[in-house]
């Protein structure tokens, strides 16, 4: 049986052709939004499992619920100093480690 559902996929492939080639400008910029999505929705997890609402998580940072929704829908990219009082006001901590190897 050679179905789609079956056929097996070179992602890779995938990515590059939708995407452009790993170290493109376009693939970058996937990457980039990818990354800042991804985030969002971390920080979305983690106010709803605090039952807190982005009114109130922008008022514990200095900012307003539209800001705290396109952090979590990954329209914007907060600055460092910005995702360090999202991360305190969350009660969570970040933990930098060196790889091993």
């Amino acid at each position: 049986m050679n179905t789609e559902e079956n056929m097996l996929h070179d992602y890779d492939a995938i990515m590059d052709e939708k995407y452009g080639k790993v170290g493109s400008h376009e693939r970058t910029e996937f990457r980039k939004k990818a990354y800042a999505y991804c985030m969002g929705q971390m920080i979305r997890d983690a106010r709803k499992e605090e039952k807190m609402s982005q009114s109130e998580l922008g008022k514990r940072i200095g900012a307003n619920k539209s800001y705290i929704s396109r952090i979590e829908n990954g329209l914007i990219d907060p600055t460092l100093s910005t995702f360090n009082s999202i991360i305190n006001a969350l009660g969570l901590r970040i933990d930098i480690v060196k790889p091993i190897g």
